[in-house]
């Protein structure tokens, strides 16, 4: 098919205003589906996996297509809640054009200006749906104003709705004025207020337009509609359509729509790539005679064909059974065949072109935001910018058979989703599983049970406090145990001084005179790196302390390795005592946007946080906040901020550096390690 024939459409809004039910609904009208696809009765083709059944919501994006007037349309549906919007940025890298829903009972909303801010990074022309308009409460007058106060005056009516709510009977053509004409009173009134609007704003796209439309000639079809195919395409026009993917109204409208005035590849800035040889960008030329190169957005696991790998021609050919040049991993990869995706089913294709999203199984390498191309020229995309996880659980297998079977699955799903993440942490030995949100991790847990007959508990993670000292001490260790034959004997003396932040550890030998034999003297490093693992204070690890060992005594039968070894551990436990011993914790670097009326909020909570704001600035609508907060008190912030910001707020943060503990909160720290030991003993 040629490129010009071709669009590729994101669906994105706000949860529950309906994407997966208008692409049902598209894909009925298109005659793709023999049946209306509903979400309600889980028969919908895009919400296909049994928790996106089970909650009736969309968890991941999925691809589907439509054959319509010679032309081929790919419809990308993608999930409305946060947290899971690293499918809504990854399917955007994937196409030329969107529709963004807007319930007609509820305007605009959080979700839709986040994907809008997306779609408004990469420039993307899009139309606009204002869906549910036969439920209780819609009202479309309303839902375009909350557009066009939100996302700007350049969102214009094209269709206006025939009846309201239950009593919702079609839609008429702005363009079409002989229907506008059938129109009785108020109706009447706003449609042609509307299609002026639209006049206009397709006049100002062209001079010689704008100088007719202002000197009072009336503009015909065939100059109005060039004209807003061409404001849309350069992002000056968003034309507002209406309807009900339920009762089927408006979405034929839809369709022409997205033929008419989103562009084809063609019609878009080609998209650029670096050639790895020479380092330029190199724009890739949307046709099929070009050299080849793609993009990874999404992998799923197929239970029939098993790894599915979903990738976007931006320029050239690709056949089945042939291959390709991986250049983000280096490798090449041999393919067999490709498939073209109709939600869970894949149509064999013999060939692939520039504008098509296509698929391929059981790949070695390849994943996503990785980049297929030849091998000469080797080019490369910019990577695909997730969000970091904001909310982490630790899980313990519940049997030796679920720790058998925890790892692979762990990493199956991480390949399928990257915004979830699993990591073992070095000091605590907890397995630690990240994801964007509360409902994000439950269902991964889910999936963790119901694919993979994996069990689980779920706990907080455990903050990686440390233990230091603040001054220096000069202690004896000294180990004796007669019990009949042989006793134990080992007798060292150390010294325990600070050493600076982030310098770890260091033992000194200075015993003169051999009070302590050489062959000894490892073994009371051994006992003090052991001491250093367990903690004094509170069962952390020691850190940045110099232990010297400077003076000791021995017995020529009774001392042994065993005996210094212990000797070693217990003047650490009693030097750290007497030390001045500190907690230290982890201090992250927090970056926060939120809108402006939230700012008083935000800022009173990370004062109650422990946290240092160290600055703000504007990015667009929102505020930019940079503290600096103890991960102790960040824990279960990802849910916290969703309710203080109404769900617009977002947050990120790394690892900075370690601080000392206020008193106080080590008192407690202190607290609850003392009472777990006396549990443990208890047990």
């Amino acid at each position: 098919m040629d490129v010009k024939m071709k669009r590729s459409v994101v669906f994105v809004s706000h949860s529950n205003a309906g994407k997966s039910s208008l692409i049902d609904a598209i894909l009925y009208k298109a005659g793709v589906n023999s049946r209306h696809g509903s979400v309600d009765d889980g028969t919908s083709l895009c919400d296909y996996n049994e928790d996106e059944i089970e909650r009736k919501i969309t968890i991941t994006s999925k691809v589907l297509h439509i054959e319509h007037n010679n032309k081929r349309t790919y419809l990308l549906d993608t999930p409305g809640y946060a947290d899971f919007v690293g499918s809504v940025k990854s399917s955007i890298r994937a196409v030329d054009s969107a529709v963004c829903l807007v319930c007609a009972a509820n305007g605009i909303e959080v979700g839709t200006e986040r994907d809008w801010g997306f779609l408004n990074e990469k420039n993307m022309p899009r139309l606009i749906f204002i869906s549910k308009l036969d439920k209780e409460n819609a009202d479309f007058n309303n839902a375009l104003e909350s557009i066009r106060n939100s996302l700007g005056k350049s969102c214009v009516p094209l269709e206006f709705p025939v009846g309201k709510e239950a009593s919702l009977e079609g839609t008429v053509s702005l363009l079409d004025k002989a229907a506008i004409e059938k129109l009785d009173g108020q109706d009447k009134e706003d449609a042609l207020k509307y299609r002026e609007q639209l006049i206009e704003s397709a006049a100002e796209v062209d001079d010689a337009l704008i100088e007719k439309y202002l000197g009072g000639e009336e503009l015909s079809l065939d100059e109005i509609k060039p004209a807003l195919a061409k404001g849309v395409a350069e992002c000056k026009i968003f034309p507002v359509l209406c309807g009900s993917a339920t009762k089927e109204i408006g979405v034929e409208s839809l369709i022409l729509a997205i033929e008419d005035f989103l562009p084809s590849p063609l019609e878009r800035p080609p998209v650029e790539a670096t050639d790895l040889k020479s380092g330029d960008p190199v724009p890739q030329k949307p046709s099929k005679d070009e050299p080849l190169s793609g993009l990874v957005f999404k992998t799923l696991i197929d239970p029939y064909i098993g790894h599915l790998t979903i990738f976007r021609i931006f320029s050239g050919t690709l056949r089945s059974d042939t291959g390709f040049y991986n250049s983000t991993k280096d490798c090449k990869e041999r393919i067999g065949q490709l498939f073209l995706l109709q939600g869970k089913e894949q149509k064999p294709v013999p060939e692939a072109t520039a504008g098509d999203i296509i698929a391929v199984a059981k790949l070695k390498e390849t994943a996503l935001g990785d980049t297929i191309c030849t091998e000469n020229p080797k080019v490369k995309f910019g990577p695909i910018v997730l969000p970091e996880p904001a909310i982490s659980l630790s899980v313990k297998p519940k049997s030796r058979h679920d720790e058998e079977k925890i790892m692979p699955a762990l990493a199956k799903l991480n390949s399928e989703d990257p915004t979830f993440k699993y990591a073992r942490d070095a000091q605590t030995k907890e397995l630690i599983i990240s994801g964007l949100g509360d409902m994000h991790l439950t269902i991964m847990i889910d999936r963790l049970k119901k694919h993979f007959k994996v069990d689980v508990d779920l706990g907080m993670p455990k903050v990686a406090y440390k233990e230091t000292v603040k001054k220096k001490v000069r202690v004896q260790g000294k180990y004796k145990k007669q019990s009949g034959g042989r006793g134990q004997y080992g007798d060292c003396w150390l010294e325990i001084e600070p050493l600076p932040r982030g310098e770890n550890y260091e033992f000194v030998d200075k015993v003169v005179g051999g009070v302590v034999p050489r062959q000894y003297i490892p073994a009371v490093e051994k006992g003090v790196k052991q001491g250093m693992e367990e903690g004094a204070v509170a069962g952390y690890p020691i850190v940045d302390v110099r232990v010297t060992i400077c003076d000791g005594s021995y017995h020529p039968v009774d001392s042994s390795e065993m005996a210094f070894k212990i000797a070693g551990s217990m003047a650490l436990r009693k030097g750290m005592l007497e030390a001045n011993p500190v907690l230290l914790e982890p201090i992250m670097d927090v970056e926060v946007i939120v809108p402006e009326d939230a700012m008083g909020s935000i800022t009173g909570d990370m004062n109650s946080r422990r946290g240092r704001i160290m600055g703000m600035e504007p990015k667009g609508s929102n505020q930019v906040v940079r503290a600096q907060i103890p991960l102790a008190e960040m824990l279960k912030y990802a849910t916290e901020l969703r309710s203080l910001t109404g769900g617009r707020g977002s947050y990120s943060m790394k690892f900075s550096r370690y601080e000392d503990v206020p008193h106080k909160v080590t008192q407690t720290i202190i607290a609850q390690y003392e009472k777990s030991k006396e549990g443990a003993a208890e047990e």
